[in-house]
């Protein structure tokens, strides 16, 4: 295990301890599937980002490991000893599996990657890297992305290895790669990513010149797939800190080809807050929404919170008084980003959300700051629908202002809008408002078939029920006939 003796022992002391503790947790699963590689004749070591994390005290049950056996090899021996195993990564050398075993007197669920030693590097036009098998862990260490992923903890005797630096630059909580950046991210750009995600996640400086290679380099990640770019951001947001790897994005240039949306943010000033730009005021919101999560990262939420300003540089107008305005900013918004998402291949259902929340998020400025009506609540309401939850928090953070009355007076003033949409719960099924007649009703009261007017009749009553509420039957009936009478 590691040798604490170095330029600062007490980080590395403090280093070693947690990996004991780490690894002796996991080594009943561990040891035994290493001995299972020792009797076929292959070599088996914890690697990666395994390694990172148990140094961390952070270690999971996600287990990566790396051998010198082949993929087929790889499946013989994992097949007799795990519960399950599949092999969807095997065109990479990688062959995942799941094992239960006890951890003292618990009994737990490992999930189990085994990868082939092996390099990646894309060629100046294809978007699929090209694997190639190595045999030894040095070769296999030296094309991985960063120095503190380059460790590996050979099994079951537990050497550590480390021939790059990564447990010093662990504890100098620093992202260096284990080769020149230039040719780590030639391998593979989408490194370049990973760097800003590693920044969030782990909250770690980037080496100068590795931030140096990423600026020169930007435009190479244009070879990636919009899959791998996009799984990447979502890491990046869901992490702890992802304010500061979307800051490496944009102060790179990366993200003038994953999000170029963003760091178009930066020039244009904001209405409200004139001594911030729309840039930072974003940054703020995403901070803000991440702190009222209640169940964990939510995506939604922070892809809106993030995007939900992006029609602004689009609607910026000069006015005569000196004023900057952004007119129907969330409207261009929430097309951008349907337009956006999709090139980075979102699901329909993700895309559609993330598009109604931006623009939804100037809905309750819209009603001013006088008394909702019952009828203004209803329409809040539906148009949010499932995401009214995520509206709440979306609008709570965009409020960024340093004026503290200002904004005391805006948390009271959607705290009221709050309680008016829990009393009208009380009182209405506010989440499933339709109509006081259904289709088949509105057929027999006028006598009509199926077809466009029906559609008109159910659009009529659904408008008098957010404006009046619920109706009796007798009521709603009058009122539709009404309606049809001056229908001609």
């Amino acid at each position: 295990m590691p040798n604490a003796n170095e330029d600062n022992p007490t980080a590395l002391s403090q280093v070693q301890r947690r990996a004991v503790s780490e690894l002796l947790r996991v080594s009943p699963v561990a040891d035994d599937l290493a001995r299972r590689f020792q009797e076929a004749g292959f070599s088996l070591a914890l690697v990666g980002g395994s390694v990172r994390d148990a140094l961390l005290g952070r270690l999971g049950n996600d287990l990566d490991f790396t051998t010198d056996a082949r993929p087929e090899d790889v499946l013989k021996i994992i097949r007799p000893w795990a519960d399950s195993v599949w092999d969807v990564g095997i065109a990479f050398g990688t062959v995942g599996s799941q094992k239960e075993g006890r951890v003292g007197d618990d009994v737990q669920h490992f999930q189990i990657e085994v990868t082939t030693y092996r390099s990646e590097s894309y060629d100046r036009t294809s978007r699929k890297p090209e694997v190639s098998y190595g045999d030894s862990i040095e070769e296999d260490l030296v094309r991985r992305d960063f120095t503190v992923n380059a460790m590996a903890v050979a099994l079951p005797e537990k050497a550590f290895i480390d021939p790059h630096g990564g447990l010093e630059d662990l504890a100098a909580r620093v992202l260096r790669t284990p080769g020149t950046p230039e040719e780590s991210f030639s391998d593979d750009p989408l490194r370049m990513m990973r760097a800003a995600r590693f920044a969030a996640q782990l909250d770690f400086e980037v080496a100068p010149d590795v931030v140096a290679a990423m600026k020169s380099m930007a435009q190479r990640i244009e070879i990636v797939s919009a899959e791998r770019v996009r799984d990447e951001l979502n890491k990046l947001l869901l992490s702890a800190h992802p304010r500061k790897g979307l800051g490496l994005l944009v102060d790179t240039g990366l993200a003038d080809y994953v999000l170029p949306e963003l760091p178009a943010l930066r020039l244009e000033s904001d209405e409200h807050h004139r001594h911030k730009d729309v840039y930072e005021h974003s940054l703020t919101v995403l901070d803000q929404a991440v702190g009222l999560e209640d169940e964990g990262p939510d995506l939604v939420l922070r892809l809106a919170a993030l995007l939900h300003d992006i029609g602004k540089p689009r609607t910026r107008r000069f006015e005569k008084d000196g004023r900057v305005s952004f007119h129907h900013h969330e409207v261009v918004g929430a097309k951008m980003t349907k337009k956006r998402m999709a090139a980075l291949k979102y699901s329909n259902e993700m895309v559609k959300d993330v598009a109604r929340l931006v623009e939804l998020h100037l809905r309750f400025h819209g009603y001013g700051t006088g008394e909702w009506t019952d009828s203004a609540v209803r329409r809040y309401v539906r148009d949010a629908g499932p995401l009214l939850s995520r509206l709440h928090k979306l609008t709570r953070s965009d409020c960024t202002t340093r004026n503290k009355k200002k904004a005391t007076a805006l948390s009271r003033a959607y705290d009221g809008l709050e309680e008016r949409i829990a009393q009208l719960q009380e009182q209405e099924e506010l989440d499933a408002i339709r109509p006081d007649l259904n289709g088949n009703q509105i057929q027999e009261i006028l006598g009509v078939g199926p077809g466009p007017v029906i559609g008109k009749a159910y659009a009529f009553l659904l408008d008098l029920r957010l404006e009046n509420g619920p109706m009796e039957h007798d009521a709603a009936v009058a009122a539709l006939k009404e309606w049809w009478a001056t229908q001609g």
